[in-house]
């Protein structure tokens, strides 16, 4: 399931308007290095792989959306730092990708 989140996700950033091209490139780069953490951790923590996914679509629909809400954004970036917290012994790399994504959604929330 958090495959088909990532897909959908990585669908409507390409979709997004008002977003710039170097800005476009690099979350689809940072999405899809996401896309390989997650899989991987899918096998061992499906259930936290779903939360990851779920709140970085829901992160993303909040920062590119025409009519921002920075409350639902802050809301939805906290929610993805939470859950990759207690992961960086194990998941380093997956923990500097969510880090990159939470900068980057939060800069163009503003």
């Amino acid at each position: 399931m958090s495959m088909a989140r990532m897909e959908k996700l990585e669908a409507k950033l390409k979709d997004a308007r008002g977003l710039d091209e170097g800005t476009r490139t690099e979350l689809l780069a940072l999405l899809e290095s996401l896309r390989g953490d997650i899989g991987a951790l899918d096998a061992e923590h499906g259930d936290r792989a779903e939360s990851i996914a779920g709140f970085a679509g829901a992160a993303t629909h909040e920062a590119i959306r025409t009519e921002r809400n920075p409350a639902l954004l802050k809301l939805a970036l906290d929610g993805l730092s939470v859950s990759v917290k207690d992961m960086e012994a194990g998941h380093p790399k997956l923990v500097n990708t969510v880090n990159g994504i939470c900068t980057m959604l939060s800069d163009l929330g503003i």
